[in-house]
């Protein structure tokens, strides 16, 4: 099992750089398509954490041989909310649906006054 905690990204490209990285250490590689939608959820959990929590507390990739996980720490306990997104593109609500799209499964642990951590998990 592969694990790969990186320092907290303040910028989504950050996030996808680290998930990138972690990616291509990974024997055997996963499926194009599979880094794709990896780097995709990296930077919706990032950049939802930074607009609705402030910040991202911590960031870290694991990999199992049948899943790759993503886990997002932000200093919010409120959990993500669905809403309508905006086509004119002003106030977003694109990237929570996008998360529970691509990933397998999505986990949310509250840490009290903490904040949460999400958990999202792709098939390998």
């Amino acid at each position: 099992m592969a694990r790969c905690p990186v320092p907290p990204p303040h910028r989504a490209a950050e996030a996808r750089a680290a998930a990138a990285d972690f990616a291509a250490r990974l024997h055997p590689a996963p499926s194009a398509r599979t880094v794709q939608n990896l780097l995709l959820l990296s930077s919706e959990l990032v950049t939802n954490a930074i607009q609705h929590a402030g910040a991202v507390t911590a960031l870290s990739f694991k990999a199992d041989s049948r899943s790759l996980h993503v886990r997002v720490a932000d200093p919010s306990p409120a959990h993500p909310q669905s809403r309508v997104p905006d086509m004119s593109g002003r106030t977003g609500g694109f990237g929570w649906p996008m998360v529970l799209r691509l990933a397998h499964r999505v986990t949310i642990r509250p840490l009290g006054r903490e904040g949460k951590i999400i958990l999202a998990v792709l098939p390998r």
